[in-house]
């Protein structure tokens, strides 16, 4: 069933035409930030949450739709952010159907559902694009051209309860983040991965910790929580004669290196971008161009692999 308020806008029929499917906290970010592109014009949005629907559609001026099949032939592009578990059955009709998609993190709950996606995006030649936001995050872009052979990475994400993307646990839903940057950064296979993990208010894991070491000698380990008390990005890595502290939440990254007997500090400047909006941007031009975004659905295939391999581990030592 359409929504009852459709608005024409006669004037942007020449700009890309990109849909939000879910607009809830993530998915009404995506409209508001595509509503500001110049590059793009949001065309429509669907949400099975019709009072939650409207009240965006009448803020923003854009025709709203609770079938998202409705507006297959009304855009050129689409951003999914329906819960996980939908991730596959949604991104797979537009793909079906042509149109290129931007699916938010994590890519599927699945490989098998993953394998689909990208089997789809590449026999109809589109662009499928992962949500992996930190690859957009000013500060790691600061400092990654300064990481060389790391020999440990520590990696802290920490937050409250979101009361948000509950049908996953935290592995999935926030340490996945980390897993999609220190498999960019590190050349190597895994050799091992060790886990733990407890469910507090919800049936899946909201703590996780895991330990992954590399064929190369590199040893990562991971902390994520979402029941802290504050919030927390950050990644902390080593290497030969050099120390890299990068702060996502604040945008920051110092560099601590050894000059000699002595220990010098940097402060690295950073420009302060919105990662979302460099991220949309991003795939607005990606598709204008019909070139590869930076996280392709084989890449964030490769996090999730990751990620449900710790899962796995955590889950299986809970029972045992």
């Amino acid at each position: 069933m359409q929504v009852d308020t459709v608005f024409v806008n006669i004037t942007t029929m020449n700009k890309l035409r990109i849909g939000v499917v879910g607009t809830g906290h993530l998915g009404s970010l995506h409209a508001k930030i595509y509503k500001e592109i110049p590059e793009c014009e949001l065309a429509a949005i669907c949400d099975i949450n019709k009072p939650l629907l409207e009240k965006i559609s009448s803020s923003l001026g854009v025709s709203a739709y609770t079938d998202y099949r409705k507006i297959f032939d009304k855009i050129d592009a689409v951003s999914i952010c329906v819960p996980t578990k939908n991730h596959a059955l949604v991104a797979a009709e537009f793909l079906k159907n042509k149109i290129p998609c931007l699916v938010e993190k994590p890519f599927t709950t699945n490989l098998k559902e993953a394998d689909q996606l990208i089997k789809l995006a590449k026999k109809n030649k589109l662009i499928l694009q992962v949500g992996h936001i930190e690859r957009f995050n000013s500060a790691f872009g600061a400092t990654k051209k300064l990481i060389k052979e790391p020999r440990f990475i520590e990696c802290h994400r920490l937050s409250p309860f979101p009361n948000r993307s509950l049908d996953i646990g935290a592995v999935l839903d926030i340490m996945i983040h980390d897993i999609d940057i220190i498999l960019g950064l590190i050349p190597s296979k895994i050799k091992k991965i060790e886990a733990v993990g407890v469910n507090v208010l919800t049936a899946f894991e909201d703590i996780a910790n895991a330990r992954i070491t590399f064929a190369n000698g590199c040893v990562v380990n991971l902390t994520a929580s979402r029941v802290s008390d504050e919030v927390m990005r950050k990644i902390r890595i080593f290497q030969k004669e050099a120390y890299i502290s990068l702060d996502y939440k604040d945008a920051r990254a110092t560099v601590y290196s050894k000059k000699g007997q002595v220990i010098s500090k940097e402060d690295l400047p950073i420009e302060k971008e919105q990662p979302l909006q460099k991220e949309l941007r991003s795939f607005v031009e990606c598709v204008q161009k019909n070139i590869p975004p930076l996280v392709t659905g084989d890449i964030a295939r490769q996090a999730l692999k990751v990620a449900l391999i710790i899962q796995k581990d955590i889950w299986k030592k809970k029972r045992s």
